[in-house]
């Protein structure tokens, strides 16, 4: 396991979404993002993860967006989601320094092997509505003791029993990285043991969520809860049902924040929402910078 990727995994890794303009892709809006992004303080960011729609785009989509991302990010670390090993190799080629396993029922343990062969893996443990596996114990250890394997993302929207046990089990590997992917209790997985976020929500309000992480691992808890009380609100307009919506959500803040047009917040793959969750997330958005 590399030394440098471990250390490059700590700290916010926002899980980035892809701008369009109806079903194309916005490639104004995208360089202006990643442009924005650079000046961010984050560890890297994750590609084509579900907040990505990495397993929709078109293989060229693909590199289009990890070319941006790898040239705006030189010397940060950069995660790409992968549901085989064919995406695996096309992430190591784009320049990915790790990739992001989607989760897979049939022979998981060879799955996580396979992507392995070509960049350091990062399991994946997503709740079963949003299309993960609900692996048990032995599984998780079975995947977590592959030198292939890095760390795990956790992400179950809402058990927080499920992420308890979990990070007791990482606690015995004290080499691999629990990494959080929950943006509806982000503050609560940090005190449970999470060194590194990796989610959607971090894609935009970027610093603030830096900030709180940062605060933690510093033992500024006075910053650290206040904090957590304006991204809890955050979240709670953007992560809510239907829950697949939070991708446009999230581009909807990035406009908000003027730093992609307004016309181009598409999510070809998402469900259809209105000018009134457009709404809230704008006013999510201004209470946020104005706490």
């Amino acid at each position: 396991m590399s030394d440098r990727l471990v250390a490059g995994l700590a700290g916010l890794i926002p899980a980035v979404p892809v701008p369009f303009r109806g079903s194309t892709l916005a490639q104004d809006a995208q360089q202006a993002y990643a442009r924005w992004m650079a000046g961010q303080p984050i560890s890297g960011v994750a590609v084509w993860a579900h907040t990505g729609r990495g397993p929709h785009l078109t293989a060229d989509a693909r590199r289009s967006v990890l070319a941006s991302w790898r040239s705006a990010l030189p010397g940060r670390v950069i995660v790409a989601g992968a549901n085989s090993p064919q995406m695996a190799h096309e992430a190591r080629a784009g320049g990915a320094d790790a990739v992001l396993a989607f989760p897979r029922r049939d022979d998981p343990v060879a799955y996580h092997r396979a992507l392995g062969g070509e960049l350091p893996v990062i399991a994946f443990y997503l709740y079963e509505a949003a299309g993960g596996v609900s692996y048990d114990a032995e599984m998780l250890r079975r995947i977590i003791e592959l030198p292939e394997v890095v760390g795990i993302k956790i992400a179950t929207l809402d058990s927080v029993m499920t992420f308890q046990w979990i990070a007791e089990l990482l606690c015995a590997y004290p080499d691999k990285v629990l990494i959080t992917g929950e943006d509806r209790f982000l503050g609560y997985s940090l005190m449970l043991g999470a060194r590194s976020a990796l989610i959607g929500m971090g894609s935009a309000l970027t610093d603030l969520q830096a900030q709180l992480l940062a605060a933690y691992a510093g033992a500024d808890y006075a910053t650290f809860h206040a904090l957590s009380r304006r991204i809890d609100r955050f979240a709670a307009a953007t992560f809510t049902a239907p829950m697949e919506g939070y991708i446009r959500r999230m581009l909807w803040a990035l406009a908000a924040e003027r730093v992609i047009p307004d016309d181009a917040c598409d999510d070809p793959w998402g469900p259809v929402l209105d000018e009134r969750d457009r709404s809230r997330v704008r006013n999510a958005v201004r209470a946020a910078r104005a706490s």
